[in-house]
């Protein structure tokens, strides 16, 4: 029997590099409340990715909720409904609502065309997700933002280390919500950041996320306990370091699926460009339902086991009704496939699965 093959593994650095991120841990005693390790990776990924403030936390859904609190945000938030249920689900946890505006057809990111019509006069807020890792249009949504005296909040949770003309691509609106989940790119087994160039509100994140203490300990502003632990910023360190040669490993490993799917009637692919990407996914798109469903169940004989992200579309969740018709977000739902990418996924397991795809 074949070994199984999910649709992601962590990427880990060899345990020994961790196990000495966790000798200092034990010799120090200190376990959390913002301790030296979390305070290094911080700066280090400052660094890393060339942006001003990173505040680490607990994940990136507490990022998106420290975000949205901490720009003071209320009535409706324009978003995606092409997403992972935890972005919206944050903004009506925080008693926003969300307002789903439909995506582009190629990109699959929320189509910037469209947002304005969704401006009401209760919007406070666009939050779009950069849909694995391709950049949305970040200039035209500031534009429109500035416009209608809006903020910005970016659901980055694919986006790490993506750049954009040169520039980190966290570094656009006024805050960024970055995970560390084991899942993604880099982790740091739970965890997450919000990434923002203001001096003011990176201090005000700090404080929320430590329940509202300022760094002598007065209770200065409302929070909540959304703070990243040592040991994980110390998994977060020791990843660091690996994490260009990942990015470069599993960029050659999309390009070999690429190569032997491109051929496939059936199948295309993300409009992306490859110096603005981070290869984090491999999402496939299928012509019709049926022919994903079938092409599934040949790779789960196999134990192989693809995930349908996002499926569904967001906005035919009945917890979010009413909303109206999105026919394009609702269609790349209904087709949308993602293959196993990880570091550890060998080219011969990925001429294993391409060989599903091809026709009886």
């Amino acid at each position: 029997m074949n070994s199984p093959i999910h649709v992601t593994r962590p990427s880990l650095a060899p345990l020994e590099e961790f196990q000495e991120y966790l000798k200092t841990i034990w010799e120090s005693g200190v376990m959390t409340h913002n301790g030296p390790l979390v305070q290094r990776l911080e700066k280090e990924l400052c660094d890393y990715l060339g942006v001003k403030n990173l505040v680490c936390v607990a994940s990136g859904t507490s990022a998106l909720q420290l975000s949205i609190r901490a720009l003071n945000l209320t009535g409706e938030i324009i978003t995606t409904p092409f997403t992972f249920i935890a972005t919206a689900n944050i903004i009506s946890w925080e008693r926003c609502r969300p307002v789903f505006v439909d995506i582009d057809p190629d990109t699959w990111n929320i189509d910037s065309s469209l947002i304005e019509e969704k401006i009401t006069e209760a919007t406070s807020a666009i939050l779009p997700v950069h849909v694995f890792s391709a950049p949305c249009k970040v200039e035209q949504i500031k534009t429109i933002a500035h416009r209608h005296g809006l903020k910005v909040i970016y659901d980055a949770a694919h986006a790490m280390a993506t750049q954009v003309k040169g520039e980190s691509l966290l570094s656009k609106g006024d805050v960024s919500a970055v995970s560390f989940h084991a899942t993604k790119l880099f982790n740091t087994i739970e965890g997450g950041a919000c990434v923002t160039e203001d001096d003011s509100l990176a201090e005000r994140l700090r404080q929320m996320r430590f329940f509202g203490f300022d760094t002598r300990k007065n209770i200065v502003d409302e929070g909540m306990n959304a703070k990243m632990t040592e040991v994980s910023a110390g998994l977060g360190l020791a990843n660091l370091k690996w994490l260009d040669l990942i990015r470069s490993n599993r960029r050659a490993k999309y390009r070999l699926y690429i190569d032997l799917l491109s051929s496939c009637p059936f199948l295309s692919f993300q409009k992306i460009d490859p110096n603005e990407y981070n290869y984090s996914y491999l999402p496939v798109l299928f012509e019709n339902e049926n022919t994903l469903l079938r092409i599934v169940k040949r790779l789960n004989a196999d134990h192989i086991f693809p995930q349908r992200y996002f499926y569904p579309s967001l906005n035919t969740v009945s917890i979010f009704k009413p909303q109206t018709a999105l026919p394009v977000s609702e269609r790349i739902a209904q087709l949308i496939l993602c293959l196993p990418l990880y570091d550890s996924l060998v080219s011969d397991e990925i001429r294993r699965i391409c060989d599903h795809f091809k026709e009886d």
